[in-house]
């Protein structure tokens, strides 16, 4: 399995695809929901996608989403800095990619 899923599946994070509407020159990739947990991908964004694109976009939200979820739950230490923060979410989600 996914390390990403499975890592999901062990935090008891479930994940949707939902339309998360526009949001202009600006791209809305997912969504962290902390009373589901869940995270919602964005539909918008997968339907523009090929297929063999779709499932590393897929997997890359659903990890940057669970950093959040980590840092929400008092796993990791949540940054004071916003860009900080989304930084240090992505470079989880990649190292999460590298591990499939």
């Amino acid at each position: 399995m996914n390390p990403t899923f499975k890592l999901a599946r062990y935090y008891g994070v479930s994940i949707a695809f939902a339309d998360l509407g526009e949001w202009g020159v600006d791209e809305l990739r997912s969504e962290y929901d902390p009373q589901g947990p869940s995270v919602r991908i964005n539909v918008r964004i997968v339907e523009t996608l090929p297929a063999a694109e779709a499932g590393e976009f897929i997997t890359l939200a659903v990890g940057h989403e669970l950093y959040h979820h980590r840092e929400h739950i008092g796993e990791i230490e949540r940054l004071p800095d916003r860009a900080a923060r989304e930084m240090a979410a992505n470079e989880f989600s990649r190292e999460l990619l590298q591990r499939a």
